[in-house]
């Protein structure tokens, strides 16, 4: 059968565009949404065009790589109610958890990558002003009268949650009761002034507002604080004993498989394992897994007792029913202060 020539036109138009097709699937593929938490900021300015750089020489194709950052437990709300991370970058289990409860990616997640799915880790140390006027050394000088506590919100954020868990496991790492522990996590919240969101506006309210006596804060954020405010304004406390803050990542399987991303998103987070983004996380003052990298820079890091969640408290999932959970440990408590 002889073809006419506007159908011999639409049929070329059609060869045209279907050999497009490919591209422009990849040029979404080359698109991917870090959803992670406030005091990750900085870390992944540096990180991204790390990878994209590497990404490029590896595929020839250009990356963007979009941040959306916030409140740990906010960021994860976000991703449930809709926001399209291909990856997430936590600082606590439970939040991803959330996700594969909602089938957003798998229940085995802590298995996809290496160290449970962490590839780094931070602690919870103390900010006081300089010279230290209140004189704090220790857990139990925060719960002292008169003395300012800037935690965050524990219900919304890692940092809160971290702080609050590190106070109350200071008290059975060194042989008390769980009675003994809400005592004195009681008595430090007490002290607390206001509840931020975030651990940047936790920050804010220490550092700009000059509210408190001392800022409970993430390791790696001690350097930061000092830098973009000036050295000498404040100094670090090393409690005797603190909390490992592991730093959890997960592929959001729903969203990459839509966006064709799921390979992409497997090179970003496999890529904050390698020797490179080792390096970047250590000079950000989280703390690598990698041996090698970790006692180049084991300066950086408090040498201090730690213990984690799984170790101690009995993991995050009790942990979550018992002090977070509506009703729980930690409202009983903000309930019961008098202010």
């Amino acid at each position: 059968m002889k073809l006419t020539k506007p159908l011999n036109s639409l049929l070329a138009t059609l060869l045209v565009a279907t050999a497009a097709l490919p591209a422009l699937a990849q040029t979404g593929a080359d698109t991917l949404l870090n959803a992670s938490y406030d005091v990750s900021r900085e870390l992944y300015k540096q990180v991204n065009p790390a990878f994209a750089a590497q990404w490029k020489a590896k595929t020839g194709h250009q990356l963007t790589i979009n941040q959306s950052h916030g409140g740990s437990s906010k960021q994860i709300g976000a991703v449930i109610g809709g926001l399209e991370a291909d990856v997430v970058t936590m600082n606590q289990a439970t939040d991803i958890d959330a996700l594969a409860e909602r089938g957003l990616t798998p229940a085995d997640w802590r298995k996809r990558f290496p160290n449970g799915a962490a590839p780094y880790s931070s602690t919870i140390l103390f900010l006081v002003r300089k010279g230290n006027p209140k004189g704090i050394k220790d857990w139990g000088d925060l719960a002292k009268p008169g003395v300012g506590v800037i935690i965050p919100n524990p219900k919304v954020t890692g940092n809160g949650r971290y702080s609050y868990l590190a106070a109350w496991g200071s008290v059975i790492a060194k042989g008390g009761s769980e009675a003994q522990a809400r005592e004195l996590v009681s008595k430090i919240f007490a002290n607390v002034p206001v509840l931020d969101g975030g651990g940047r506006g936790a920050t804010t309210t220490f550092t700009q507002r000059s509210i408190g006596d001392v800022l409970l804060t993430f390791e790696s954020e001690a350097e930061l604080i000092e830098n973009e405010f000036g050295k000498g304004l404040f100094e670090v406390v090393n409690p005797s004993v603190s909390i490992e803050a592991d730093a959890p990542v997960a592929i959001v399987d729903k969203v990459a498989a839509k966006k064709g991303t799921t390979a992409l998103a497997k090179a970003y987070l496999d890529f904050l394992y390698t020797p490179e983004a080792q390096e970047l996380i250590a000079k950000n003052n989280f703390r690598p897994r990698d041996p090698a990298v970790f006692k180049r820079h084991a300066q950086r890091f408090a040498d201090i007792k730690l213990f984690s969640v799984d170790q101690l408290l009995g993991g995050w999932d009790k942990v979550g029913k018992t002090h977070f959970a509506d009703g729980g440990t930690y409202d009983q408590i903000q309930a019961a202060i008098k202010r």
